[in-house]
């Protein structure tokens, strides 16, 4: 495994619409495991293949659900990597929320996201997953398959700002 430079505007590739992925072989596996390495080390919850400069349908997404009642521990944080991810289902509610972005360092934006979705696409092994999503999670998912369309959540905010560090660490960016 080794960590990948994370690209950033305006580097071409962020706005590419991302090759889909014939097959799960080997080297998409390496490619996998790298942008978990990646993503760790950065740190954030999630990332698309394309900002590690590879346009292929490849997301990963790191998150822990918060404790059901205060004073339960932290759950542990769950791990998803899909090859050509795709949202088959959308709840027809929408929330608002704050997002940052690896690639758009030091930005913040509001953006309007489905409070839940189903996604499919082949996991590591190249196997068929179905996974449904609410709240943080789904709002996760959805803007990693945005990458993969070569959309930046800047695209779809209502306002975008320049944050202050701690605003920025207090959101989990991808």
């Amino acid at each position: 495994m080794a960590t990948r430079e994370i690209v950033t505007l305006p580097d071409p590739v962020l706005r590419q619409k991302a090759r889909k992925v014939p097959a799960v072989t080997e080297d998409i596996r390496t490619l996998i495991d790298d942008m978990v390495e990646t993503m760790r080390a950065a740190p954030g919850v999630g990332l698309a293949a394309p900002q590690v400069g590879d346009s292929r349908r490849v997301i990963v997404v790191e998150y822990a659900e918060p404790p059901e009642q205060e004073g339960e521990p932290a759950r542990p944080p769950k791990l998803f990597t899909l090859v050509n991810p795709e949202i088959v289902r959308r709840a027809p509610d929408q929330v608002k929320g704050v997002e940052g972005c690896l690639s758009v360092p030091g930005y913040l934006g509001e953006v309007e996201r489905f409070e839940s979705i189903t996604i499919k696409g082949l996991n590591r092994a190249g196997l068929p997953v179905r996974i449904k999503a609410a709240g943080w999670l789904a709002r996760i998912f959805q803007h990693e398959i945005d990458h993969l369309e070569g959309t930046l959540f800047i695209d779809r905010a209502e306002e975008v700002w320049k944050g202050e560090e701690k605003e920025i660490e207090s959101i989990a960016a991808d």
